[in-house]
């Protein structure tokens, strides 16, 4: 059998140990593995790399993908679709299993009803994909947000100064919500839930009142009931999604005018995505591609591989993309018990 792999949308650690298993459990069973370079625009462009054993050799502990990525979307370019299928059938691949969050998934469910055999792996970050308990990545993203502020608080304790530490989460709050519960954060705003801008400043000057300094955590989606601070530069990919950006500077001015104390903002922006991956990310990652193989030789399509409690479990593509895995009300509630 040949199986095409890709992987598409922001780079993650566990995307490697993904590649690997694929390669590994597919050599193992005779099969030839066939890397598309750089998501989708590998698959429109027919650029392709042989992936043996040689090729996936120490990777395993490696942040980023060795195939590269893009947030290429085919169905947004005229014969788009067209070509990718072309590329698909003069190669000869039998199977694909990309690599991604919604937008690289949902170009493969578009694929898997044109007739491609297609198995999915969940990547995403932010958590936010629906479907599965958890994706590979966002365990190492934690552990940098946390790690940055529990670095801040002695700095800002130093300097009687709040921090504003902004993090990745364009509409799911799953990294601040976890980053601000690990590391004590004074507050945790996330896009889910629209913040009260007068409670926010209540909650630091507390902070300050009772002798320690605020640690404002804050989605880079997150805004105010009652308006938006929000920069953006307007900029949007080709999934249509506009570049965030701001948030954590716009809020550490209005802390520091409305409270009178100095006020930084940090922003981990890439910082959370770089890096090895942690051991559980890597071991997620590695399960998720010997399954999504397994479900290729079961003849399975239309599915992707996900995590239900502590069992790889497959799920149907369409429903994994069909909304975003948000943080619910309750979820929320548990962190506000610790503000101010």
């Amino acid at each position: 059998m040949r199986i095409g792999i890709l992987t598409g949308g922001g780079d993650c650690p566990g995307l490697n140990a993904v590649i690997r298993a694929v390669v590994r459990k597919s050599v193992q069973n005779g099969d030839e593995v066939v890397g598309f370079r750089d998501g989708w625009r590998g698959v429109l462009d027919a650029d392709t790399v042989p992936m043996d054993l040689a090729a996936v050799r120490g990777i395993l502990p490696r942040g980023g993908t060795v195939l590269g990525t893009s947030r290429t979307n085919p169905y947004a370019l005229e014969g788009g679709a067209d070509r990718v299928l072309a590329t698909l059938e003069r190669l000869g691949i039998d199977a694909l299993i990309p690599i991604g969050g919604e937008d690289t998934l949902g170009v493969a469910t578009k694929l898997a009803e044109a007739g491609v055999r297609v198995v999915g792996v969940p990547k995403t970050i932010d958590n936010d994909l629906d479907a599965t308990d958890y994706t590979f990545g966002f365990d190492t993203a934690l552990g940098v947000a946390t790690e940055a502020i529990d670095r801040l608080h002695t700095t800002g304790d130093s300097h009687h100064r709040a921090l504003v530490v902004e993090v990745m989460g364009r509409h799911a709050g799953w990294i601040a919500l976890h980053a601000g519960m690990a590391g004590g954060a004074t507050v945790v705003l996330i896009p889910e839930q629209p913040f009260d801008v007068d409670a926010v400043v209540a909650h630091c000057q507390h902070r300050f009142d009772s002798g320690f300094s605020p640690i404002v955590v804050v989605s880079e989606g997150a805004k105010p009931k009652d308006g938006d601070l929000v920069l953006a530069t307007g900029e949007r990919d080709a999934f249509g999604h506009v570049r965030l950006g701001g948030i954590g500077t716009a809020l550490a001015s209005l802390v520091e005018e409305r409270t009178g104390r100095e006020a930084r903002a940090v922003v981990l922006g890439h910082i959370q995505r770089g890096g090895t991956p942690s051991p559980f990310d890597r071991v997620l990652a590695t399960r998720f591609g010997l399954a999504a193989v397994e479900a290729v030789h079961d003849g399975e399509s239309g599915v992707m591989v996900a995590l239900h409690g502590t069992d790889i479990v497959r799920v149907p593509l369409a429903r994994a993309t069909a909304q975003l895995k948000l943080v619910p009300v309750e979820r929320y509630a548990e962190v506000e018990v610790f503000f101010g």
